[in-house]
């Protein structure tokens, strides 16, 4: 990965310390449309399940099951099957109710904007193998597009982890957010058929669904 590029990545320690929450830990809808995703957020649950399955089972079965029923191998294998369903479930149903929607979407523009950052870089492995003729130029208006991008991300996830506790925030920073969003139209190339057009709209279009999105919490 070029120096560039290197400090446009928010990462998840980052994140996690902007927004009070582990990102693994929220769930988002989108995380069910991508495969790769949904498999590993799918596998982190059952292990998690697993885990606590011996635990909450052996306290069912002592405590509840043993001095009313007395010893059941069939209420055993039972609990067993039903305890991680219930977990996983039960888990779900509490992200959504703990984590707040403005969250889950700037996280998903984090993931548009982390993925916009990992298709310049395979521009860049095809550009040295010269399978890749990009103007320089254009690359560079995105560098500078997603500065711009990630000093919002970071300035959203900022005031949305504030504004849960006070919601008279956001107008300060609501000049910065217009201010960017005028540098980022002002870096739009001219010409629609360059290497890295698609990637600077899709820098743009983010940068439109952050703002909307603290317009949003502004008037909450």
């Amino acid at each position: 990965m070029q120096p560039d590029l290197i400090g446009l990545e928010i990462s998840k320690g980052e994140l996690r310390r902007l927004t009070g929450f582990d990102p693994d830990d929220v769930f988002r809808p989108s995380i069910m449309g991508n495969r790769e995703k949904r498999l590993g957020f799918l596998i982190n649950e059952m292990l998690v399940a697993l885990a606590l399955t011996p635990i909450i089972v052996g306290f069912i079965y002592a405590f509840i099951i043993l001095p009313i029923i007395g010893s059941s191998i069939k209420l055993g294998i039972i609990l067993l099957i039903l305890v991680p369903i219930a977990v996983v479930v039960g888990r779900l149903i509490w992200r959504r109710l703990t984590c707040p929607q403005a969250l889950t979407i700037l996280l998903d523009e984090v993931d548009k904007y982390h993925e916009v950052v990992q298709a310049i870089d395979i521009n860049d492995q095809l550009a040295t193998s010269g399978h890749s003729q990009s103007s320089i130029s254009d690359r560079d208006q995105v560098i500078a597009a997603l500065q711009l991008i990630r000093e919002n991300l970071v300035l959203a996830l900022k005031s949305e982890r504030i504004l849960r506790d006070n919601k008279k925030l956001i107008a300060n920073n609501q000049e910065l957010f217009v201010n960017n969003l005028a540098n980022l139209q002002a870096l739009q190339v001219s010409n629609q058929a360059g290497e890295y057009a698609q990637l600077l709209n899709q820098s743009l279009q983010i940068a439109l669904d952050v703002q909307a999105e603290i317009r949003k919490l502004q008037k909450d």
